[in-house]
């Protein structure tokens, strides 16, 4: 699983969220086999929403941040969506833009005069862009609030996706057809066959590259 913080909404409001990418199935308690999820039904949103707001409320009172904030917040039903996106694509598609950049895209900043900055943006479900023109102080204020301090991570990897669980996803390769055959050499796993996971064809090796030894991203987090 992956989660990625968002604290933006299109016109630089503040609006914290997180986004969850979640399999459509997971493997047997003895390991062997993957189960998918039946007419793409992972749970009930309702349900998940109190309890997503239960283990927050929790986290907040341990951190001894609980009187900062309203009561009211935790009296009201929280807003938890749950969607269907196929292979998972265009969500990545979708979220990728937010891991490497900031608040807003200067291509979006269409006029700057010296007291005021406009810039467009696109309203959720909709295809046109609409002008927004704030002051100076204001825009600088709505865009600092999406600065995330120091040391805080924006993405975690979770379950299989965790860099402790390598073996655990090379399983679930192996039952989706992904990897086929593999051998261990030290702490590595060469593929020596790969077979396409749709019309299961032979894949051809185009080049191997080097694993990755400098430091990790910002956004890589070991769990």
């Amino acid at each position: 699983m992956l989660g990625v913080l968002q604290t933006w909404a299109r016109d630089l409001h503040y609006h914290p969220h997180i986004h969850y990418l979640i399999p459509g199935g997971g493997l047997t308690a003895d390991g062997r086999k993957w189960r998918r999820v039946k007419n793409n039904f992972l749970m009930h949103v309702k349900p998940l929403s109190r309890i997503f707001r239960h283990h927050f409320e929790s986290a907040v009172r341990k951190a001894g941040l609980y009187d900062c904030i309203p009561v009211a917040v935790w009296k009201q039903e929280w807003v938890v969506n749950i969607i269907p996106v196929g292979s998972g694509e265009s969500a990545l598609k979708y979220l990728a833009p937010y891991i490497c950049r900031g608040a807003i895209s200067n291509r979006n900043i269409i006029g700057v005069d010296g007291h005021s900055i406009t810039f467009r943006y696109r309203k959720s479900g909709s295809e046109t862009f609409t002008c927004l023109t704030l002051d100076a102080m204001e825009f600088i204020r709505r865009f600092l609030q999406h600065v995330l301090p120091k040391g805080f991570i924006k993405v975690r990897y979770y379950g299989y996706l965790s860099p402790r669980k390598r073996d655990m996803l090379a399983v679930i390769k192996k039952l989706l057809g992904v990897l086929l055959t593999a051998c261990r050499k030290g702490r590595q796993i060469k593929p020596h066959r790969m077979l396409c996971p749709v019309c299961h064809g032979k894949m051809i090796v185009i080049k191997h590259f080097a694993p990755y030894r400098g430091p990790p991203p910002q956004f890589w987090v070991n769990q």
